[in-house]
């Protein structure tokens, strides 16, 4: 994973903000090229390891509602380079025809077994195949599909400089974000003005923090609060 020369960003990248984040990443070139190379590794093992679970998923999938077993869906990853990212369908087929972008906690679209899928993330696990493509990485911002990335600020645009991930500090904090928009009246507007900043604080804090072993922390973060550890009864 290599990081462009500030002068060969993407234009709408160029901007103090955006530079400030940049001369951190560029110190830390050496901690860039192993987390590719853990991805690919990671990425190669896992493939392997997950194969026939998401074969079995896949086939459950399809026996609850008719449609395809894979979503695919434009997000937006490192430089401003749109991708598709691939998950499990959790949701009725057509479901962005029938309502917003965003899925609130009761959202009638969600399927019996996309339920299960959304609790436990399992219908991330396809996305092992864009870590191999180069299109994510295992840890880094979230991407996010191209009408709320036009709504970045400057300092939001800087986490464009990394490969989007499938797990994050934002990720686990918000890992309920659906419950904070159930009683939402404008979804979409909600989550750019009031989720959205609150989500790219923790992802502005990652590019500070970043190294290898920053990674594997939060990785094992993110597996503890998919078990639900060190949750505290309310």
């Amino acid at each position: 994973m290599s990081l462009k020369k500030y002068d060969s960003l993407p234009e709408f990248m160029k901007n103090p903000e955006v530079k400030e984040y940049y001369e951190i990443l560029s110190e830390r070139k050496g901690q860039l090229t192993l987390k590719r190379f853990f991805d690919i590794i990671g990425g190669t093992i896992g493939t392997i390891v997950l194969l026939p679970i998401m074969a079995v998923l896949a086939i459950i999938i399809k026996l609850e509602s008719k449609g395809p077993a894979l979503f695919k869906q434009v997000r937006v990853t490192q430089y401003g380079r749109e991708f598709k990212i691939l998950k499990f369908r959790t949701m009725v087929v057509n479901a962005e025809k029938l309502g917003t972008q965003v899925t609130s906690k009761n959202d009638p679209r969600v399927t019996k077994v996309g339920k299960f899928l959304r609790k436990y993330r399992l219908d991330e696990l396809p996305q092992i195949i864009n870590i191999l493509k180069g299109d994510l990485s295992f840890v880094g911002t979230r991407p996010e599909v191209p009408k709320f990335v036009k709504e970045y600020t400057n300092d939001m645009i800087a986490t464009l400089l990394l490969p989007a991930g499938v797990t994050s500090e934002a990720s686990i904090e918000f890992k309920d974000e659906e419950k904070i928009l159930d009683n939402s009246s404008n979804v979409d507007n909600d989550y750019i003005y009031k989720v959205l900043p609150l989500k790219m604080k923790y992802n502005l804090n990652y590019i500070k923090h970043f190294t290898v072993l920053y990674d594997f922390k939060i990785m094992l973060r993110t597996v503890g609060a998919v078990l639900g550890l060190g949750e505290k009864d309310e």
